[in-house]
């Protein structure tokens, strides 16, 4: 049986978490961690990752927090052997991979942008086209609510891109935006414009969109249901018990 504990429970992820680990048979949520929740949640509560780690004994903490917070959590969760399941995203690579280092051997660290499985095919199905297809722009649409952007899976979706192509094609750039309007060309993440919408109405979507001499192509993943994300962090915290150290994405368990 896998002991989680679920950081952030008091949110709309987090809530979802909670209803997952307890509907799987190898798994027992022993707690959840979040200064914001209410009485009567039907489990222990606590306001920090400190003091749960200090009355409870668990094997995974997943975290759906703040990219304020989750760096905390981190910190406090893996130097104790607990190993994390990260879906907070907003942390910087360097951040990562030195967070990594207080985590005991056999103690890891999985982060993932995205864990639907659709979104994972996606970037799986953007970096195999990358190669043959140079100019590439990825369009992300959220909730008003977010709050950061670009979105984890955008910006970890134009690094694939980055990574698989054969280079930065002469596409317009700032170069061209008109005066009063910079940004109009988006951001800018390893030379692969990236657009971040927000609006009530949309829970996650991306659109990566391809050019070439005469063609087009679109790979488009749309999510209505936070429960999408689910089988996901299933799939993840069953897996992290078994790894160890930094491991950034869920293809790692995928394929």
């Amino acid at each position: 049986m896998i002991k989680v504990a679920v950081s952030g429970c008091a949110g709309r992820m987090g809530q979802a978490v909670v209803d997952a680990v307890n509907g799987a048979d190898d798994m027992q949520l022993v707690c959840g961690i979040d200064p914001f929740a209410k009485d009567g949640c039907g489990f222990p509560v606590y306001a920090d990752v400190v003091s749960a780690l200090a009355s409870e004994s668990f094997d995974v903490m997943v975290d759906f927090t703040q990219p304020d917070v989750v760096e905390g959590n981190i910190r406090a969760a893996l130097p104790a052997g607990v190993d994390c399941v990260i879906g907070t995203t907003g942390l910087s690579n360097d951040t990562l991979d030195e967070l990594a280092t207080l985590a005991p051997e056999g103690t890891c660290l999985f982060v993932a942008p995205n864990f639907t499985v659709g979104a994972v095919l996606m970037m799986r199905f953007a970096e195999m086209a990358a190669p043959y297809l140079d100019e590439a722009e990825v369009i992300e649409f959220h909730h008003a609510r977010k709050k950061d952007a670009p979105s984890g899976t955008a910006k970890r979706t134009a690094e694939i891109i980055a990574a698989a192509r054969k280079g930065a094609p002469a596409v317009p750039g700032r170069e061209s935006e008109l005066p009063g309007c910079e940004g109009a060309r988006g951001a800018d993440v390893e030379g692969v414009p990236v657009h971040s919408v927000r609006s009530m109405g949309y829970v996650a979507s991306q659109e990566v969109l391809f050019g070439s001499m005469g063609q087009s192509l679109s790979i488009r993943h749309d999510s209505w249901d936070r429960t999408s994300y689910m089988p996901g962090v299933l799939l993840a915290v069953r897996n992290v018990r078994e790894r160890s150290g930094l491991i950034v994405g869920l293809e790692n368990f995928m394929f």
